[in-house]
């Protein structure tokens, strides 16, 4: 319980850091120019109250001074040093055992720059440090950049353009002196060609503009302007809603029904009846501390179940078990533990742990007494009868890991062990129970070979996640569900007695005909393999679109009704939305993400839905698991701690926490053109209904900021 209430605090005192992220300064930065050669770049800062920044030139043994540095700059150059203009302080520092200059609530820095060429490019930063009365951040950056055509330049061209805008083009100019001196009927009809041909090149070099408007409006400025933190913005829109909660519910109810599946296997079934009986007998003459008993060894299983899954959370750490998700390497290791644990289970071989790990185990637990005698008999059992739930606990571990709960591990193991602890805890206390349950046989092997298939299908979702992310196109969509047809047709045919294993042989008849219930089951897989057959030509098969690749990895696709994002770009989506004068949905999504693809094929191709999204917002779909590496490795400081961010993933997914506070897919937002949210933030809900207020409520914001 210690080990437990210490966990909590730990993840309450992450919570609380995360919240506590200090920017205690904001600086704005702009060009500006006149009708000459020069300009002035400026850079102003509001410092939150308690905190100062440092003045320009303080020496080489003073704190980090103000200064601007220019990393590329062509048809431009510097005009004298940074400038600070405001409320200068001056105080000695007995730290530095020098007198210090700095600002506080509001300062300014400018730095003039003179034109060289018609054309220039201009790119740097300026370089700050800030201190408060306890602590000081680390030398900061603000990054400028600006390219473009000098004003003075530009200036003279524009009166050039003025002066001539009315002369109109030599062949249009002639055909209009032919119309006006001749009166020509041919002549006129070609004047009125000419002039439709110079509209429509008009219209298409304006949609050329616009484009190229889309791909550079935004200045570095404004870029980082987009991904300042709204967090509380955002919280304050959308109130609890309690979705961590909902997930951990989630994973604790997986978690459950894996315990259950454990328990019809060979491994455990016919345990039970030895256990109960055995503790019964142990206390002949009072019943109740033979129930008490049963109930202290259902108690010990799940104490060390929830221990195991606490175990991976703090060995590894939350984010990390986050992270593999989003990482080919473990999605490709998770794909083989599936494959491997379902030939396991189809009678390749078995997995085993040392089987003097049980005895040794078993002997301590015959030679205590009390307490730590039935503990260490549930231990026993959980080593017994690993090669039954192991495969069902690494598949259940897999999946909480790869859920983006920070707990997940913890609250499955919980599941798992409630239910495989709770038979032996009823029996115990309904003995009687024990006569009319299910004796051990053939059918335990049934489950196990079910079991078998199933995580041989999933596995597939694992490579199709590893394959996405590192742009392998190795599985598309159609093949996906070809292998999954194979593989729930085999499982069909299995089910009502047509495929047979070698397991099958050992301890029954292996002609013996399946019962009802098996060939009722093997009936629905059959008719969920050919459920999926249309879906090799582009059918939605709506049922498995949260497991297969998204639809544009089909090479062969029928069906045109599919949602695609108009950018997979933040700030090039962003300035488009600008250009546009349309508000942005934020799509934080991922190769290896279920729920987004649950939530594109049963919501997104409603057309209700379907219309606002192409219509009204631009889409933005940003993929935190795809593994393609930066043009260029980007520092940052999360935390306290530096970061490199060296995929297009690792940049989305920080932009997801440090922007918006949230981390787990799907996550949609609706903001406007400077990055703010307009209706809070919608996670994984197949209401369409719901969905579609959600989308209006943010078109309706949009339009009062207007």
């Amino acid at each position: 319980m210690k080990k437990i209430t210490s966990i909590a605090v730990m993840l309450m005192l992450v919570v609380m850091a995360n919240a506590q992220i200090q920017s205690p300064v904001k600086f704005n930065a702009r060009l500006n120019t006149g009708k000459s050669a020069e300009a002035e770049l400026v850079f102003t800062a509001k410092i939150a109250a308690g905190w100062h920044v440092y003045s320009t030139r303080l020496g080489a043994e003073g704190p980090t001074s103000a200064a601007f540095k220019a990393t590329k700059m062509d048809g431009v150059e510097l005009v004298g040093r940074l400038q600070a203009h405001g409320k200068e302080i001056s105080n000695y520092d007995k730290n530095f055992d020098m007198t210090l200059r700095y600002f506080e609530h509001s300062v300014t820095f400018t730095q003039k720059v003179r034109f060289t060429k018609p054309n220039y490019v201009l790119q740097g930063h300026l370089e700050y440090g800030a201190c408060n009365d306890q602590s000081c951040l680390p030398p900061t950056t603000v990054e400028f950049e600006k390219s473009g055509k000098s004003p003075a330049v530009a200036a003279a061209k524009e009166a050039k353009a003025e002066a001539g805008k009315e002369v109109p083009s030599g062949e249009l100019l002639a055909a209009m002196t032919i119309a006006a001196t001749q009166g020509n009927q041919d002549a006129q009809e070609g004047l009125a060609k000419l002039q439709a041909d110079s509209m429509a090149k008009a219209r298409q070099d304006s949609a050329a503009s616009m484009a190229a408007a889309a791909n550079s409006s935004l200045s570095k400025a404004e870029k980082d302007a987009l991904w300042q933190p709204v967090i509380k913005q955002l919280n304050a829109q959308n109130g609890n809603d309690g979705t961590e909660h909902q997930s951990w519910s989630y994973i604790f109810l997986m978690g459950f029904l894996g315990g259950l599946l454990a328990l019809f296997t060979p491994c455990v079934w016919p345990i039970i009846p030895m256990t109960v009986s055995f503790f019964l007998k142990r206390a002949k003459d009072d019943k109740r501390k033979g129930v008490r008993d049963a109930i202290t060894y259902g108690i010990s299983i799940v104490v060390i179940y929830l221990a195991l899954g606490l175990a991976v959370t703090q060995i590894f750490g939350p984010s990390a078990l986050n992270a593999w998700s989003t990482k080919p390497f473990f999605n490709m290791v998770f794909f083989l533990m599936l494959v491997i644990f379902a030939v396991s289970f189809f009678g390749w071989f078995e997995i085993k742990l040392p089987e003097k790990w049980g005895n040794a185990v078993d002997s301590k637990a015959s030679s205590t007494t009390g307490l730590l005698s039935i503990f260490l008999m549930a231990f026993t059992l959980t080593l017994v009868s690993f090669s039954c739930t192991g495969p069902i606990i690494g598949f259940l571990l897999v999946a909480s890991t790869t859920s983006g709960s920070l707990l997940g591990p913890a609250f499955g193991m919980l599941g798992f062990a409630v239910a495989l602890a709770l038979p032996f805890t009823l029996f115990a206390m309904f003995p009687s129970w024990l006569k009319s349950a299910p004796k051990s046989g053939a059918w335990m092997n049934t489950i196990k070979i079910v079991l078998g298939f199933i995580e041989l299908a999933f596995s597939l979702k694992f490579f199709s996640t590893a394959d996405m992310a590192s742009h392998w196109n190795l599985l598309s969509r159609e093949v996906f569900l070809a292998i999954w047809i194979v593989i729930f047709a085999a499982l069909g045919l299995y089910l009502i007695g047509k495929l047979k294993f070698q397991s099958d042989a050992v301890g029954g008849d292996i002609n013996k005909p399946m019962p009802v219930p098996c060939i009722m089951l093997g009936l629905c897989s059959l008719a969920f393999a050919v459920y999926m057959v249309p879906g090799l030509w582009g059918a939605p098969v709506k049922a498995v679109s949260a497991f297969a690749p998204p639809m544009e990895t089909q090479d062969f696709n029928l069906n045109t009704k599919v949602v695609k994002a108009h950018y997979t770009d933040y700030e090039t989506g962003m300035a488009a939305a600008k250009s546009l004068r349309k508000p942005v949905l934020i799509d934080f999504t991922g190769y290896g993400c279920t729920n987004c693809r649950n939530m594109e094929a049963a919501v997104w191709t409603d057309p209700r839905v379907m219309e606002i999204l192409e219509k009204d917002y631009v889409l933005i779909s940003l993929y935190v698991d795809d593994n393609m590496p930066l043009p260029q490795e980007i520092e940052i400081k999360e935390n306290g701690q530096k970061r490199i961010l060296r995929t297009i993933g690792d940049k989305w997914s920080y932009l997801q926490r440090s922007k918006f506070g949230a981390n787990a897919q799907p996550f949609y937002v609706p903001v406007e053109n400077e990055g703010n949210p307009l209706a809070g933030s919608y996670a994984y809900n197949k209401d369409v209904n719901a969905y579609i207020n959600f989308l209006k409520k943010g078109l309706d914001a949009y339009q009062k900021k207007r």
